[in-house]
C-alpha cells in the first residue's frame, strides 16, 4: 500500500505497538450496550452515537485497566469485537459512514482537511488540541491499546475502527490528533484496542 507522507508518523503508532495475540477482557463490572444509554445525533446523512462505546465484551479494555478511563473516554476495543458489538439496530462505522460524516463537516465548514477540528470535543484533548466540536460528535482522545496489555497516548490520539478490512490482519480507522486539525484515514492490525462509534442501520440519502 502506498501512503501519503505526511501521515507516515501517525500510522507509525498503530503499527509499532501491533502484536497478533488475543485480547482478554478485563473485570471491572458491566457496562451497557443499551443504545438508549448514549447520546446519539444526525450529522449529514447519518444517525451517529456521539459518544464512545462503553460497552463491556470480551476483546475490550479501559486503558490502562482503569475503569475511570472507561467512563470518560468509553472502551477500547479489538477489530473482531468492534464488528459485532453495537447495539441491535446499529453497525460500527464504515468507510463510507466516515468519509460522509467528514466531506459533510468539512463542507460546511467550508475548508479542507479540517475535520478533526470540527469533531474533536471542546475539551480532554492534550495542549491546544482541544476542538470546536461544531456538530456536537465529541470526539475525545482515548489512546490506544495493545494486545499485550500495553496503553499509550490517551490525550493525544483518537483512533475509532471502521468495518472495512484491509488483507486478513489488517483493518482501516480514523484518526484524530491533538495537534493536527485533520481527521486521517488509517490502518492497523486487527488485535490492536480503538475506539468505537456506532451508526444507525437505517439512515436518508
Amino acid at each position: 500500500m502506498i501512503f501519503n507522507s505526511r501521515y507516515t508518523m501517525l500510522l507509525a503508532v498503530m503499527l509499532c505497538i501491533s502484536s497478533l495475540s488475543s485480547c482478554t477482557n478485563d473485570s471491572e463490572g458491566s457496562t451497557s450496550c443499551d443504545i438508549s444509554d448514549y447520546k446519539t445525533k444526525r450529522i449529514g446523512n447519518r444517525v451517529w452515537m456521539v459518544e464512545n462505546l462503553n460497552c463491556d465484551a470480551a476483546g475490550s479494555k479501559c486503558y490502562d485497566n482503569d475503569p475511570a478511563n472507561c467512563k470518560r473516554y468509553g472502551r477500547l476495543y479489538n477489530w473482531k469485537t468492534a464488528i459485532s458489538v453495537c447495539p441491535s439496530g446499529w453497525h460500527l462505522s464504515s468507510d463510507a459512514d466516515w468519509d460522509e460524516l467528514i466531506n459533510y463537516v468539512e463542507s460546511k465548514g467550508e475548508c479542507e482537511g479540517c475535520a478533526g477540528r470540527y469533531l474533536k470535543a471542546i475539551d480532554g484533548w492534550n495542549e491546544d488540541g482541544n476542538g470546536e466540536d461544531t456538530h456536537g460528535f465529541s470526539a475525545l482522545p482515548g489512546g490506544i491499546g495493545s494486545s499485550n496489555g500495553s496503553f499509550r497516548d490517551v490525550g493525544d490520539y483518537g483512533v475509532w475502527w471502521s468495518s472495512s478490512e484491509c488483507y486478513d490482519y489488517n483493518a482501516y480507522g480514523r484518526l484524530m490528533y491533538y495537534a493536527y486539525d485533520y481527521a486521517y484515514y488509517d490502518v492497523g492490525d486487527k488485535s490492536i484496542l480503538l475506539s468505537v462509534r456506532c451508526v444507525k442501520d437505517i439512515w436518508n440519502p
